[in-house]
């Protein structure tokens, strides 16, 4: 996954759905404006978390976005995935091949393998955090993850 502006301009309006009143629908200047972000930059970003599956839309004069389903059952691990991708994937050794065919370190290359084990770790931490233990986070506390503990910068 590629930690992007469009990864936290996501988590950020998919959080602000979450924070709404179930059923409401939040429009999509609404939610610019409360994130503040340019109305296009919103929907763009809402068009991504839509083609995920992550909310519906509806249009009309009660329209707006709502969750798809609870934010206890939305994956973070996929939200991020969705919004730009993983950090590492196999086709990585034949995008950089160094101006080669093939790899000339793909059987022994140590970087490949820093990356395979940086992205098996970020999917056992994402994997296992829903959209609704980011709601009740507040800044300065921890946000426990079973047997690990992910501390704000204050906390250190």
């Amino acid at each position: 996954m590629r930690l992007s502006a469009h990864d936290e301009h996501g988590m950020r309006l998919l959080l602000r759905i979450a924070r709404g009143e179930p059923g409401t629908c939040m429009t999509t200047a609404l939610l610019a404006e409360r994130e503040g972000m340019s109305m296009s930059l919103a929907g763009k970003v809402l068009r991504l978390l839509r083609d995920g599956g992550f909310v519906d839309s509806t249009r009309g004069n009660c329209g707006g976005y709502v969750l798809t389903r609870p934010a206890h059952q939305i994956n973070v691990g996929h939200v991020l995935a969705a919004l730009g991708g993983r950090l590492f994937d196999d086709g990585c050794c034949e995008e950089h091949t160094a101006g080669e065919e093939l790899c000339t370190s793909s059987v022994d290359c140590s970087v490949r393998s820093l990356w395979q084990v940086v992205q098996f770790e970020l999917d056992g931490l994402l994997g296992g955090l829903a959209l609704s233990d980011l709601i009740g986070a507040t800044p300065g506390r921890s946000l426990v993850l079973g047997s690990r503990a992910a501390s704000s910068p204050t906390d250190r």
